[in-house]
């Protein structure tokens, strides 16, 4: 009886404290899940009182537009030596003339910028090539080398970026260098507003081997825009900008929303100091810039190649 009698008040003390923990932790429990239920209550109340960032592009904003620079912004490589490739395929000129917009091509795959000599030469060569052939003939001509050379170019990433401007109910306007027939051609293909382009001048819908005015480079893009903005009534700090080119910075200053797309690199360091946008679709930006263009093994395009890399080796 000594020993059930001592053991009596231990097990009534040990089902005394379980007794106590448990109501102590089912208290606890209540207090935690009250406190929790406030701190939710109070971050849902924080974030209704704060005002989102909107999503960009802006629905329905039609004081908005989006400005697409061309060449490796939008498209592998320069739209103009797609289109003298396909110009020589159809016999408009000799190899030597070939020469000359292969090299330009090689020149801006491998510095991955734009050289103005080159681009001087580039559009010399253009313009003589199609003097005194009809306009008309020129935009069929397009359409064919559009499919041939540059569908398959062309930057799904950027697309996509021109796809949410025109899903938010927005124009979407390409940029370039390059002859504003070519560059119409590419827009409508891609589904955009339409195109601003170098303008070569035309009598009666012959071509004079004249530009009016100059190559739509540089400041003369952000001149363009600027006009088109004024005449399409929209607010430049609502729009955006989309380039690879550090020659574009002056067009990229102009909006509300640059963009750094596949940039070089004076156009990367640029975009960065300023906290601007960066885009890179390139699978390796060291391939991308040494990589000589995929149609290089092409019989034609190949000699071409050779045949500038002599003739800048004799110019030197």
């Amino acid at each position: 009886m000594a020993a059930q009698g001592w053991l009596t008040p231990r097990r009534r003390s040990a089902t005394a404290r379980s007794v106590l923990a448990g109501e102590a932790a089912a208290e606890a429990a209540r207090k935690t899940s009250q406190q929790l239920e406030q701190e939710r209550e109070e971050e849902a109340a924080a974030a209704q009182a704060e005002p989102a960032e909107p999503e960009f592009p802006v629905a329905g904003d039609t004081r908005a537009a989006a400005f697409f620079d061309l060449d490796n912004t939008v498209m592998q490589g320069a739209a103009i030596f797609h289109f003298g490739r396909g110009l020589y395929k159809r016999k408009f000129f000799q190899r030597r003339e070939l020469a000359r917009f292969a090299w330009a091509q090689v020149w801006f795959r491998l510095a991955g910028v734009e050289d103005p000599e080159h681009m001087q030469e580039a559009r010399d060569s253009a313009l003589s090539i199609v003097k005194g052939h009809r306009v008309s003939e020129l935009m069929s001509i397009g359409e064919e080398i559009y499919d041939e050379y540059m569908a398959d170019r062309i930057w799904p990433g950027t697309r996509a970026l021109a796809q949410a401007h025109l899903d938010a109910g927005q124009k979407v306007w390409l940029v370039t260098a390059a002859p504003v027939e070519t560059a119409t051609i590419i827009a409508r293909r891609l589904g955009l507003t339409g195109a601003l382009g170098t303008v070569a001048e035309s009598v009666d819908g012959v071509y004079t081997g004249k530009l009016v005015g100059e190559l739509l480079h540089g400041p003369a893009k952000a001149e363009a825009v600027r006009a088109l903005a004024t005449a399409e009534g929209l607010d430049l700090t609502r729009c955006a900008a989309y380039s690879d080119s550090h020659n574009d910075i002056p067009m990229l200053s102009l909006v509300g929303h640059p963009y750094a797309v596949n940039p070089d690199t004076k156009l990367r360091r640029h975009a960065r100091e300023r906290d601007w946008r960066l885009r890179d679709y390139r699978t390796g930006r060291k391939a991308a810039k040494v990589g000589i263009p995929a149609a290089a093994g092409v019989g034609a395009l190949a000699g071409g190649t050779a045949a500038a890399l002599a003739l800048h080796r004799r110019r030197r």
